[in-house]
């Protein structure tokens, strides 16, 4: 399987390298170097300059020889001004020959350039959700996606998402034990916790710059199983309530119930993807109290009620498989709890 990986000048580094090594390492972990060939492609010279001040030499470049490709990758480029219509040419001969194609990053601007994203749910970078809807106003984009898979496209958010991309893509070819092989092997999840968010709650809380703040969301992380009030979050990191609210705010874009409510939904749908437990017992677990609370927070923030986002994206697997490879962190007490 041929696997193309199409770099633009200035392309972000890791989004040709992470792909990469995840293809190359499950086709080292089968013993079958020749299962997937990865290339890089040039979208004119051979020699490409990537971010970190690092240079590929690629492959082959878009004005050569045409040959069978099973999957291509269109990376971004961080600082993205200009699409080179060879580009789009060359996509729209191309695209309809592979059997999957998609994104990274910026690289969904040159597929909505191409015309190859109509009536498709997309996702690309946070940084680059505005001038996406703005140019691209009537396709679909989920800005919070780690990656989306719709049909034969696949596209993910910038960075380190690719991986994520790509470790999708190889359970796919070779299923779930050789995608949880390489996930263990590169040090990674096999699925990110918090499912497909790219800002978890976790993530959020390691923004603050106020110590004050960064006490209270580790409290708030640490006691999500617990009855949470804004009054005695405030009392325990020694602020007024009216102070407190006002900083929270400030530092995070959010109010200290909305982290409250997107931190107990994270590990909700952690529980969700990971175990089999009864939709009450991860209400109660998590805070909730119970299950109409937990879909009316699912409903609001992620579209989906909890029950949809199991079917969705549970992880078929075996659980002993999934501690051994990388958990996600759950306070002591609630690992007690759920057993």
């Amino acid at each position: 399987m041929r696997i193309v990986i199409l770099a633009p000048p200035g392309v972000q580094s890791l989004d040709v390298v992470g792909p990469a090594e995840v293809f190359w390492e499950a086709a080292r972990r089968c013993g079958e170097m020749s299962r997937y060939d990865i290339q890089i492609m040039s979208t004119g010279q051979p020699s490409i300059g990537g971010t970190g001040q690092l240079r590929f030499l690629a492959d082959r470049t878009i004005f050569d020889r045409d040959e069978t490709i099973h999957t291509l990758l269109v990376a971004g480029d961080p600082s993205f001004q200009a699409i080179d219509p060879q580009v789009i040419s060359w996509l729209r001969r191309r695209v309809p020959t592979v059997k999957r194609y998609g994104s990274i990053c910026t690289g969904v601007f040159l597929l909505a350039a191409a015309g190859l994203l109509e009536g498709k749910r997309v996702t690309t970078h946070w940084e680059c959700t505005p001038r996406f809807h703005k140019e691209y106003p009537h396709i679909e984009l989920e800005p919070d996606a780690i990656y989306i898979r719709d049909g034969k496209l696949i596209t993910a958010a910038g960075v380190t998402a690719g991986i994520d991309l790509a470790l999708a893509l190889v359970e796919e070819d070779l299923g779930r034990e050789v995608a949880l092989a390489v996930a263990r092997y590169m040090v990674m999840f096999v699925k990110r916790p918090g499912g497909q968010s790219q800002f978890s709650a976790h993530l959020v809380g390691q923004m603050s710059e106020t110590t004050f703040i960064q006490k209270a969301q580790a409290y708030i992380l640490e006691n999500l199983d617990r009855e949470l009030h804004v009054e005695g979050i405030a009392r325990t990191v020694g602020m007024s309530t009216r102070n407190f609210g006002r900083v929270f705010r400030l530092e995070l874009g959010m109010t200290p119930l909305d982290f409250i409510v997107a931190a107990r939904t994270d590990a909700a749908r952690r529980l969700l993807e990971d175990t089999n437990r009864p939709l009450q017992s991860i209400a109660k677990a998590c805070g909730f109290g119970d299950v109409g609370a937990m879909r009316r927070a699912f409903s609001k923030t992620i579209g989906v009620t909890p029950h949809e986002y199991r079917a969705r994206f549970q992880a078929r697997i075996d659980h002993r498989a999934l501690v051994n490879a990388q958990e996600p962190h759950v306070p002591d007490r609630m690992v007690r709890r759920l057993g």
